[in-house]
This record gives C-alpha cells, structure tokens and sequence, in this order.
C-alpha cells in the first residue's frame, strides 16, 4: 500500500492506493458487510465507488472505495480516518489464506471458484458493528431485521464524515445503544430478548472489541460470554469482522439446506450441512460464500418463514 497522503487543507482527510497481491473483487468481498440495499452505513455511487460509515478507536470515519487500474484507490474523512486507511488491506481479505483450499473437491465447488477468483474473506475489526446487526438477525425475518437496523442507525447514529452520500450514518456508539430507551427498540419492532442482548454487549463493547487483536479461539469466547449471543451469532460475527475462513452459522435453517442441496441435491440439517463441509475444514466460510453466490437464488425454498417483526408499541 502507498504511504497516507494528506491534503494541506484539510488533514482529517487521508488517501492511499492499496495494490493487493492476488485478485480482489472489491464489492464481493464486501457484500456481507452490508445489511440490505437500504442500510445507512454504506452506500455505492455511479461511477462504481463504494462508502463506508464506521468508527474506530480514533473516531468516526468515511471510507470510500474506487477500483482503479493501479489498485483499490481509498480515501478517508473524519477523527478515524488514518486508522480506516490502514485497516483497508485487512478489509479486502489480504489475511485471508486460501493455502490448502481444495475446491476440486466438488464439481460445483470448483466451477463457483473458477468464477469467482478475487472472492476474499473480509475483516472490518469492528466487533460491535458487525455484533448488533447480527443479534439483530436473530429468530426473525432478514428483511425485518434490516429495517430495524436502518430505522435505529437513521435515528440514533451520526453523520458520516466528508462529503458522503446523502443520508448515510455512523452506527450508534457502545453507550447509545447501552442507554437506548425501550420505547425506541419497540418502535424498531425489537423485542426484548434482543434489545437486552445488544445492550449486555454493548456494556462490555471494550473487551469485545480488544477480542479482535486476539486468537480466534479467544475472541469467539469473548463473544459467548454476552447472554444471548450463541455460536450462530459468533460465526455472523466471526466471518465479518475476523476474517474467519472457517465459520459456519450452524442454527441457520435456510444456510443448512442450501448446503445440502448445493453439494448433494437433498435437504439437510445442521449435522448434515457439518458432515458436508467437514472435508473444508479451515475453509468452510468460503465454500459457503461460494454457494450462497452462485446458488442461493437456484435452490428450492425450504419450510415456513420466521415470524414476521413488527413495531410493538
């Protein structure tokens, strides 16, 4: 990656070009960051770019993404600029390790890798904003539980530094989303067996978020210590914000036929969908990344849809 540079008139803004090493398809490898079309903390423009609202130990921060003939060109807005700049290969998969991925062994496999050849493992290192959307996601309706996240974002989070798309918004900090009033998740159609899941994570954010500089092992038992939180939330978390390879969201209905139907044509459970992968130890996330590209919208649908959420009050 090229050194920061600072324009003289405004230092809070950084811009570098990161150079990856192998094949990086910028918007796939990113896609799981993003909650739905309508979420706030990310946006894309016309010319191909994409933006991103976080924050970090310095602060809120913009990042803005544009692929480029030389390289991933990323510039940053705000108090966290520097330290979103420097997270930028990390983001694009650059820890992700494909040594001793075999995808010849399935046709499907194989042919989904051919296709998909700059497809990364990403890793934001942002627990807290990875962790909420995913308890958000718990026991309801995907679409249901991303217009939570955007109503509660719009309301409760901050202006993306720079000059951001319109509308876009930092997600709420640890102590907000710890002191949110009740009336406001009710409002969101959050229940409170999940509200009172966000608000224990959010009281001990900081050791979940120093998890993050951690072994694996150790930062996913950061994360089970939360009441509420269980090993399907760690893998949602674990596969966007460590960059784990190897995570799989086993309580997942619809993740554990699509793996069955995928690989062999019939409906499985999670035993079943574990028994499949287990020759893709260290590299499950992956394959399942491959599966939910090329085969998610071609499988059959599987059983009743989780109740729907709505507003409560």
């Amino acid at each position: 990656m090229l050194p920061l540079v600072a324009p003289p008139d405004d230092e809070r803004v950084l811009r570098t070009v990161y150079r990856p090493r192998a094949p990086v398809d910028v918007r796939l490898t990113l896609s799981p960051l993003r909650r739905g079309a309508g979420d706030p903390t990310w946006a894309s423009t016309p010319d191909g770019a994409l933006w991103w609202a976080t924050s970090n130990a310095a602060g809120p921060a913009t990042l803005h993404l544009h692929v480029r003939r030389d390289g991933v060109h990323a510039t940053a807005w705000g108090p966290g600029a520097e330290r979103a700049v420097d997270g930028v290969p990390a983001l694009l998969g650059a820890g992700d390790d494909p040594t001793g991925f075999r995808a010849d062994l399935h046709p499907l496999v194989r042919e989904a890798h051919r296709r998909l050849p700059g497809l990364r493992i990403p890793r934001s290192g942002q627990v807290l904003e990875a962790l909420v959307p995913a308890i958000l996601e718990q026991r309801v309706v995907g679409l249901d539980a991303r217009a939570s996240w955007r109503r509660l974002v719009l309301r409760h989070g901050t202006p993306a530094p720079g000059p951001a798309p319109s509308g876009m918004r930092v997600a709420p900090s640890a102590p907000v989303w710890r002191d949110l009033p009740v009336w406001e998740w009710r409002r969101a159609g959050v229940e409170e067996a999940r509200s009172g899941t966000v608000r224990r994570a959010a009281t001990v954010a900081r050791g979940l978020q120093a998890g993050a500089d951690l072994p694996l092992d150790e930062a996913r038992r950061r994360l089970l210590t939360v009441r509420g939180v269980g090993p399907w939330t760690v893998a949602e978390v674990a596969s966007r914000a460590l960059g784990d390879a190897d995570a799989v969201s086993v309580g997942d209905f619809h993740l554990a036929h699509l793996v069955g139907w995928a690989l062999t044509g019939r409906r499985t459970d999670d035993a079943g969908m574990l028994g499949l992968l287990e020759p893709w130890r260290g590299h499950r996330q992956r394959v399942i990344r491959l599966l939910e590209i090329t085969q998610a919208s071609r499988a059959p649908r599987f059983g009743p849809r989780a109740p729907r959420a709505r507003p409560l009050v």
